[in-house]
């Protein structure tokens, strides 16, 4: 088994539980493909005293069955009576668990959404196994594990029936920072610059399942072609089956990624209802199973009330593959050692730098030596005023601190240091000018960059005064 990267507190939190002297319920949710599964697997080295994974677009009874079939292997007694329902299935697996020599019980119940799209039995015959029978020993670990990350906290966390206050230990399992993906390519002998590895992140993000298909004597444009262009590679059709794998009625949230694809600054939550034609609750829980799996991203409009708040598409594979691999008919299965050098591309990393560098926040603030400072992150965005003669002006990232400061964050993408020209040093000079003016904060406002390598020093740069640099993004937390 690969070495595990990252995780040390999901770790600990697994080594604890397994050690204590009650019975534990483990709630484990993160994204598709983010390595729940192989986090437990590297803990427990697949010692489990029962396991069993929902299966994928199945009726209660083929699932039932299946596990009918798992505990029958584990006990040595294929011939078990069928299971009618999910109280015979527990049922079932007390007998067996009562029986067993292992002085800790782990039982492993993995993509549990899957097993429960028919209703809501299994939940309730799940309360009862652990309230009637498993809270009256101290052996058992019962790890309930899912991607659908809303159904999870609709069934576990916001569980206001037999699970409310049951659940001892909760692990979200989020994607790799920058970081981590260095250490995972370094321990998988793929040897690459940071530069290319936030090139790497911007295509693929930091999801540990995409990172396992890079081929370590394959180029960066080699591995994206291979993976993305190639016919049959391995993430050419991911999307097809990323959303009905979590969602029952997927459409509604393929539409809505689509529309946030197509605009840099995002989308207010009435932009999205009126696109999709979808309000009320229905756009509530739409939303919010979008955030819960990381594919989007809330952020506020500085000044402005919570309703007005914006929608990015965060999920750095999704922006990648609406951008270059939905609707390619090129038929070109090198497209990206073809382009990658393009003024298209760079347009496009633009893009995907300023969604890295929201998704690393926390490294920004400790780089700017804030991290212990209370802080809100927001976007601004002001239309302009003919009559004032103002005009229009956008700050993609403004950091409002407690101690009374503001950052105004303005996010470059380059190989070499970023030389500032006069008219962009004027431009930033009259942006910060009129942030000044419509949000009447006239003082403590730092004109602060992040790039890759640095802004270079001259005579147009002396107006920048906090720079984030590679180094910062790829720092430990």
């Amino acid at each position: 088994m690969d070495k595990l990267i990252g995780r040390e507190r999901e770790w600990l939190v697994l080594d604890e539980a397994f050690h204590s002297s009650r019975s534990e319920l483990i709630l484990l949710r993160g994204r598709r493909r983010v390595g729940k599964t192989f986090l437990v697997r590297s803990y427990f080295q697949d010692c489990y005293t029962f396991h069993f994974v929902g299966r994928y677009n199945k009726s209660k009874k083929e699932q039932l069955e299946a596990f009918r079939y798992e505990l029958g292997r584990v006990c040595g007694n294929p011939n078990l009576n069928d299971f009618t329902c999910w109280k015979d299935a527990f049922r079932a697996l007390e007998s067996y668990l009562e029986q067993s020599k292992d002085e800790r019980k782990v039982i492993f119940l993995d993509e549990m959404p899957w097993m429960d799209r028919y209703g809501n039995e299994l939940i309730q015959e799940l309360e009862d196994f652990w309230n009637a029978w498993a809270t009256n020993r101290d052996d058992i670990v019962l790890i309930a594990c899912g991607s659908a990350t809303a159904w999870m906290r609709k069934k576990f966390e916001k569980n206001r029936g037999g699970l409310h206050r049951r659940i001892t230990h909760r692990i979200y399992l989020r994607p790799f920072y920058l970081n981590e993906v260095k250490a995972y390519l370094e321990d998988h002998h793929i040897d690459w610059d940071d530069y290319q590895i936030m090139q790497c992140y911007m295509a693929l993000g930091g999801v540990p399942y995409y990172l396992s298909l890079l081929k370590p004597y394959l180029s960066l444009p080699e591995n994206i072609d291979n993976l993305m262009f190639r016919r049959g590679g391995e993430l050419k059709d991911e999307f097809e089956e990323l959303f009905p794998a979590l969602f029952t009625k997927a459409d509604k949230y393929v539409q809505t990624v689509r529309l946030l694809s197509g605009r840099r600054s995002g989308y207010t939550r009435q932009e999205i209802g009126k696109a999709i034609n979808v309000s009320g609750g229905t756009l509530t829980t739409l939303l919010e199973n979008l955030e819960d799996c990381d594919f989007v991203s809330r952020y506020a409009q500085y000044g402005n009330k919570e309703r007005d708040m914006l929608y990015r598409l965060s999920d750095m594979y999704l922006l990648f593959f609406f951008r270059y691999v939905d609707g390619n008919n090129s038929m070109d299965e090198q497209f990206w050692l073809h382009n990658f050098n393009s003024r298209s591309v760079e347009s496009w990393e633009g893009f995907a730098f300023e969604a890295l560098c929201f998704l690393h926040l926390p490294q920004i603030k400790k780089s700017l030596g804030i991290s212990g400072v209370a802080t809100t992150a927001s976007t601004w965005r002001y239309a302009g005023d003919e009559r004032l003669g103002r005009k229009g002006a956008q700050i993609d990232l403004v950091i409002k601190r407690a101690d009374g400061l503001h950052n105004l964050v303005e996010m470059k993408f380059a190989r070499t240091e970023y030389e500032m020209t006069k008219d962009y040093a004027m431009r930033l000079n009259e942006r910060r000018n009129t942030f000044s003016e419509v949000t009447g904060v006239t003082h403590g406002l730092i004109d602060t960059f992040v790039t890759p390598k640095g802004v270079k020093r001259g005579v147009n740069s002396t107006g920048i005064m906090n720079q984030v640099t590679a180094h910062g993004l790829f720092d430990d937390l």
